[in-house]
């Protein structure tokens, strides 16, 4: 394993970021684990796992969040200054867990997909 430590936003109540924790610790990875409901990004930070991810910002979005379906949210998000502004404003608006290594970045969704990430660090 590589030196260059794993980043996971991380929310303890969501069985697919604790799978992906598992796996990150299973392949003993140095991992820092952000809490991000606590800890919520940055509009620039948003900016930048946007960018990690190659992913439009729409994709970064919980449609199925409270957060957006009693917001103000649903028919309004048009732009992709409005989407990341949302996420900022309700970090549980954003898709988890996001796992980022170096200039990369993956939503793991699929826990396994994090092993994806692990395996391109060694590269």
């Amino acid at each position: 394993m590589s030196n260059q430590a794993l980043t996971i936003y991380h929310n303890p109540s969501c069985s697919k970021s604790r799978e992906a924790l598992e796996i990150l610790q299973q392949q003993n990875a140095q991992t820092y684990i952000i809490e991000y409901l606590n800890k919520p990004p940055s509009i620039l930070e948003t900016i930048e796992i946007i960018k990690k991810l190659g992913l439009a910002p729409i994709n970064l979005l919980r449609t199925t969040e409270k957060a957006y379906i009693d917001g103000e949210y649903q028919a309004n998000l048009v732009s992709d200054e409005e989407i990341i502004a949302a996420i900022a404003k309700h970090p549980s608006l954003l898709q988890r867990p996001i796992v980022i290594c170096g200039n990369k970045a993956i939503i793991g969704r699929s826990s396994i997909k994090v092993l994806d990430i692990i395996s391109k660090q060694l590269m």
